[in-house]
């Protein structure tokens, strides 16, 4: 069953907002999308959002990240954060980074989550809209090291909805538990299927 923005919840890092949700929801919905399926009742949460082809896959993730009132920290391009636009983006939990430094961001954020009693934490697995033969594996190591479950959450651009699948609680066997996240997605759902490998 489909709806505009399902209620999370009550384990779920959140940040109630009848404003926020009204922007969201409006958003998706001039959009012409939909949120379908559940984030799953659970503190500590790995979110892998995909396929990742085009700038406004960050315009329908953030609307969705406003209509479901999460409180989920995500990265961004350094250069997305200037004056005065970034101190927008950290108010909604953005965390600037630069590609070209090398840093244990796995290492931080298993930090993070460990300071925290609920943590959310979104991210795209390609690591950018350049079409990538695999994903980078960061999430699955913060995902153990946190002790979280990773949820797959689908940009669907062929049918304008924001599939939240299933979670996986990740069993140690890093490799069989891609396999199973990545057949969540496929290139179809892209706004640029030829920008995405889904195999």
């Amino acid at each position: 069953m489909t709806s505009v923005a399902p209620t999370l919840p009550a384990s779920v890092p959140q940040r109630p907002s009848l404003a926020r949700r009204l922007v969201g929801t409006w958003g998706l919905r001039l959009l012409g999308w939909r949120i379908e399926g559940n984030v799953p009742d659970a503190p500590r949460i790995v979110i892998i959002v995909a396929p990742h082809t085009s700038n406004w896959d960050f315009v329908i993730g953030f609307l969705t990240y406003l209509a479901l009132q999460i409180d989920a920290t995500w990265f961004g391009k350094h250069s997305l954060f200037r004056w005065p636009v970034g101190t927008v983006l950290r108010h909604f939990g953005g965390i600037p980074i630069e590609r070209t430094r090398s840093a244990n961001m796995v290492d931080v954020h298993v930090a993070e989550f460990r300071r925290r009693e609920r943590m959310a934490l979104a991210l795209a697995p390609e690591g950018t809209r350049s079409k990538v033969p695999e994903w980078k594996t960061g999430f699955y190591h913060i995902a153990v090291g946190a002790r979280a479950v990773i949820v797959p959450i689908a940009l669907d651009y062929a049918v304008r909805r924001v599939r939240i699948s299933a979670p996986l609680a990740p069993t140690g066997d890093m490799d069989r538990d891609i396999e199973a996240l990545r057949r969540n997605f496929t290139a179809s759902m892209a706004r640029i299927p030829a920008g995405y490998v889904d195999s």
